[in-house]
């Protein structure tokens, strides 16, 4: 029989847990997952007490270095912070985006992280050699910049840098203020296709760090994107980085036949 946990958040976070001393699952793991999954669908709030370590496994009928492992592991995933004086407290669930023709705007308000979003910049420039060869346009000519901060609970998600063809659309700083760039671009008529991506990772610059509100060198998730239209004509050049303490990729793999 599992032992039911009372009230594991405290009076702000009154969520149900349970734990199977019969199942071959680890204690530790079986209350990490249940904490990870009160988070992601939203029972246990950005900001909820859960108490310190001692409070929780007196609650639970757990032993001390048990609760600590879960709890750490749901630190190390970014979900949950320690601080001095108050206890283990909730962050946010990290944002795990699916490779499609999607925007970051329309994800994470389908997943309910309330996106906001902060315009950098919104001018023309001229292209250079990278942002010439993905919109398949001279070296030189005049292209849209779009620079952005999206941001998710009032914290930073991701650094967006998109350019794209002179004339395409108008876009104003406001309406990007509040809504997703293909949002706006569809309701100007453009037919999105398909897109051509990469995806990788380095350590945050200075600059990136401070922007980002992570430490400096810490691990960034960075993607590539050049989008088509239903003509085959190149429409936005995306080049944006991402926290890896707050994002991931999904993939979904397939056996060949």
């Amino acid at each position: 029989m599992g032992k039911r946990e009372r009230d594991a958040g405290g009076a702000e976070s009154p969520v149900q847990f349970s734990v199977d001393r019969n199942s071959p699952v680890p204690l530790y793991f079986q209350l990490s997952q249940q904490l990870e999954a009160a988070i992601e669908n939203g029972r246990l709030a950005p900001g909820s007490l859960l108490g310190n370590e001692i409070e929780l496994a007196g609650r639970l009928g757990l032993s001390r270095p048990t609760v600590r492992q879960a709890i750490q592991s749901l630190v190390d995933k970014g979900l949950l912070v320690r601080r001095r004086g108050i206890g283990t407290q909730v962050v946010h669930s990290q944002v795990k985006r699916p490779l499609e023709l999607s925007s970051l705007y329309d994800d994470l308000e389908a997943a309910g992280q309330k996106p906001a979003t902060r315009v950098l910049r919104n001018t023309t420039t001229e292209a250079d050699a990278e942002v010439a060869a993905a919109l398949g346009i001279a070296e030189g000519a005049e292209v849209v910049l779009i620079e952005r901060l999206r941001m998710t609970h009032g914290e930073p998600v991701a650094h967006l840098r998109n350019h794209l063809p002179a004339g395409l659309l108008r876009l104003e700083t406001a309406d990007l203020e509040q809504t997703g760039l293909y949002r706006l671009m569809r309701a100007a008529g453009i037919t999105l296709h398909s897109a051509r991506q990469a995806v990788g990772a380095r350590a945050a610059s200075p600059e990136e760090a401070a922007r980002l509100d992570e430490p400096e060198g810490a691990p960034l998730l960075t993607m590539q994107r050049t989008t088509f239209d239903d003509t085959g004509r190149a429409v936005e050049f995306g080049s944006h980085v991402y926290r890896a303490s707050r994002y991931a990729f999904e993939f979904q793999l397939l056996v060949r036949p």
